[in-house]
Order: C-alpha cells, then sequence, then structure tokens
C-alpha cells in the first residue's frame, strides 16, 4: 500500500501529542463493576445510565426473541428485515413521545446523517451548536447546506445567524444533553426562536432519552415541548435504554420523507429483532420503574455535593455525565492512570473529541451506583490531584 510512512507519521503524531486512543478489553458485562483485562474496576465512564444493559428482563427478552426470530434480520427494513418486533417498537416509542410515528435506525450516528442529508440540500441552511455531536456536525457538512455554527447555547448567536439566512429550508441541530459537558440545550428559547424564524428544530436527545422528565421521555417532556415546537426528535437506544439502535420521532410526513430518501436507512440491514425485543423490555423498566431515575438523580446530588465539600470544581451539569477540566491532554491522562491504578474507570477526553486546551475527566454516574462508590470516586480524584 502506497504512502504508509505519511500514515506512520501521523500516528506517530498523535502519540506524541498524547491524543492516541487505545481500546479497553471489556471482559464482564456491563455495570457499575466490570472487569477490563483481568482487572476489576469501579466503572465510571459507561453511558448505561438506568443499569439497564444487563437487567434480567432485557436479557431474558433478548433469548426469547433470539430463539423466535434467530440471529440476523436478513435484509433492510424495506426488503425484508422489518419484523413485528421493529414495528412494535416504532409504535410504543411513538406513543411513548407523544409523536405520530417513529423510525428506527441501526446507529445514531446513521440516524444524524441520515435525517439532515434527507431534509437538506444545497439550497438550503444548517445552524449547529459549536458543542454538537460529531455525528451531527458530519451530518450537516454532508448535506451540501450552508453550514453554520453558533456559540454554545448562545441565543443571540444563533438569532443573528438565522435573521441573515436566505435558505429555503432552515434547520437549527443540537444536542439536547451534550455528551462531553453534561448540560442541557435552552431548548424552549430554541422552540421560540424556530418558529419565529420559520425554521426546523432537531434535537439529538442521545443523552436524555430515559433519564429526563417524569416518564424518562426526555428532553421533549421535561421542556415540555410537542411536535410542533420540536419536530425532530433523534435519540438513541444504547444509553439509558441499555439495548442498542436509534430512533427519530415525529409527524407522519417525517417519518414518511425519511423512509424514502434518508439513504442510510434505506440501504442499511435492519438491526437483528432480538435488539429491538430487547429496546421493548427496558422501554417498559424506563415507562414502570421512577425509582431508577430517581436513585440517579439522587446520586447526581451526592457526587455535585461531596465534590464541592472536596474542594473540586466541577463544569456545570446537572445531569448523569460530571465532567472535571483538566486543560492539559498530558495531565488529563495522568489522573486517568492513577485512579484506575486505584479501582476506578474513568475516562480523559482529548482532543478531538473536545477543543484544544479542555482536555477532562468524564465521569457518568448510573442508577447501579452506590453512595459509598461515589465518595470513594471522588477522595481518590481529589487525593490523585493534590500534588499534581
Amino acid at each position: 500500500m502506497a504512502n504508509l510512512d505519511s500514515l506512520s507519521a501521523a500516528l506517530a503524531q498523535r502519540k506524541q501529542q498524547r491524543l492516541y486512543r487505545t481500546r479497553p478489553l471489556l471482559e464482564s458485562a456491563q455495570g457499575a463493576r466490570v472487569v477490563v483485562s483481568g482487572k476489576s474496576y469501579r466503572n465510571f465512564c459507561s453511558n448505561d445510565y438506568l443499569a439497564l444493559a444487563n437487567h434480567p428482563k432485557v436479557v431474558a427478552a433478548f433469548q426469547q426473541a433470539a430463539n423466535d426470530f434467530g440471529v440476523g434480520s436478513g435484509g433492510s427494513h424495506l426488503v425484508c428485515g422489518h419484523s413485528s418486533l421493529h414495528h412494535q417498537l416504532e409504535e410504543e416509542l411513538a406513543a411513548f413521545t407523544g409523536r405520530d410515528r417513529v423510525l428506527l435506525f441501526s446507529t445514531g450516528y446513521m440516524a444524524n446523517v441520515g435525517i439532515i442529508n434527507a431534509l437538506l440540500g444545497k439550497h438550503d441552511a444548517v445552524f449547529e451548536d459549536k458543542l454538537n455531536h460529531a455525528s451531527l456536525l458530519d451530518g450537516g457538512l454532508l448535506s451540501g447546506a450552508k453550514f453554520q455554527r453558533f456559540l454554545h447555547n448562545d441565543i443571540a448567536s444563533l438569532t443573528k445567524k438565522l435573521a441573515a439566512s436566505t435558505a429555503e429550508r432552515k434547520l437549527i441541530v443540537v444536542d439536547g444533553v451534550f455528551s462531553m459537558d453534561g448540560d442541557c440545550a435552552p431548548l424552549a428559547e430554541l422552540a421560540a426562536l424556530a418558529e419565529q424564524q420559520d425554521a426546523w428544530l432537531m434535537v439529538d436527545d442521545a443523552h436524555g432519552f430515559g433519564v429526563l422528565g417524569e416518564q424518562g421521555a426526555g428532553c421533549a417532556e421535561h421542556f415540555q415541548l410537542d411536535q410542533n415546537q420540536l419536530p425532530i426528535l433523534m435519540a438513541t437506544l444504547g444509553k439509558a435504554a441499555g439495548s442498542f439502535g436509534a430512533f427519530v420521532a415525529g409527524s407522519e410526513v417525517l417519518i414518511e420523507t425519511l423512509i424514502q430518501f434518508a439513504r442510510p436507512y434505506i440501504y442499511t440491514t435492519a438491526l437483528p429483532p432480538a435488539i429491538a425485543a430487547a429496546s421493548l423490555a427496558s422501554l417498559a423498566i424506563i415507562r414502570d420503574d421512577r425509582e431508577r431515575r430517581q436513585e440517579l438523580q439522587h446520586l447526581i446530588s451526592h457526587f455535585k455535593q461531596q465534590a464541592q465539600a472536596l474542594g473540586l470544581t466541577l463544569m456545570p451539569s446537572n445531569t448523569a455525565i460530571q465532567p472535571l477540566l483538566i486543560g492539559d491532554s498530558a495531565k488529563a491522562l495522568v489522573v486517568s492512570r492513577a485512579l484506575a491504578e486505584q479501582g476506578f474507570l474513568v475516562g480523559a477526553i482529548r482532543p478531538p473529541t473536545v477543543a484544544n486546551g479542555t482536555a477532562r475527566l468524564r465521569m457518568t454516574l448510573t442508577a447501579d451506583h452506590s453512595e459509598q462508590d461515589v465518595s470513594d470516586l471522588l477522595a481518590a480524584l481529589a487525593s490523585v490531584l493534590d500534588p499534581l
């Protein structure tokens, strides 16, 4: 293969910058405690917020559906891969989110790229928060629409850009909960601005679905936004739902448009039916077991109070994502590895995932953690940071 030297040089540079990434080898099920490469850790970097990835009812539903439907779906949804379980999940998610219809996607990344590219073209414009997830940014860039980024959660910045636009279609795109910061988008203000400027609002609720709202329906419920105010609601099933895949919820016209024009949907093999069955089981738990969300909210409050008592200054977040800004990538790695030596798995998030100079520890809480787990983590963190 030609030009391998240039690839090797790029890899060497990434290592020198302390930005090289490796894959931890997980040897257990997801949970508050995991085994990685033969060592046991208390896990504070999982997105399994409600501890459903290894829930007995979710596992049993997966196993039964695999017995009934096999493993692979055999084709795309539009050919022969759309099973009764997929259809049931779409219908139950639509009812749960208060939308007309839902469409399943195989991954959140594919959903975001597919949605934006199906709705926009070269005569249109897309407006994205500077801290949006990479899949949203890539979707906007690939669409051919005029791509503009506004300052994080800055309504004035967005208003100015919208007012200057003469595009035929205007799409505002944000994360509901920002994955590396843990803060929420000001969705009520964004919905009002979208209506004023005749724009669509799209929200990626990957980190809010299942966690936010009285029923766990996510940011739309939390901010009390109906389908007219928030016409494009996307969320994933691999985080709080503990399963896999993604969905978009909205009007009949939106869903039919995506079925006809969203290439990542049209040209991708459908999720295994057993995954849909597992998601149905986890959705039932999300609906019926409010104590999981209540326990998670309690742990978030406990975490923040304990951090303040120890003099640790966290980034502003009221969600299960609790970041501690370190700044320097090398220092973030040192702290993460020191915590690992004490038995705590905490990710060091570095560029390009976050901006240069904003490397951080991204600590995530789940309903399976205990108060003691949280207190022990923070005590270890304070001891590691003290001599640095």
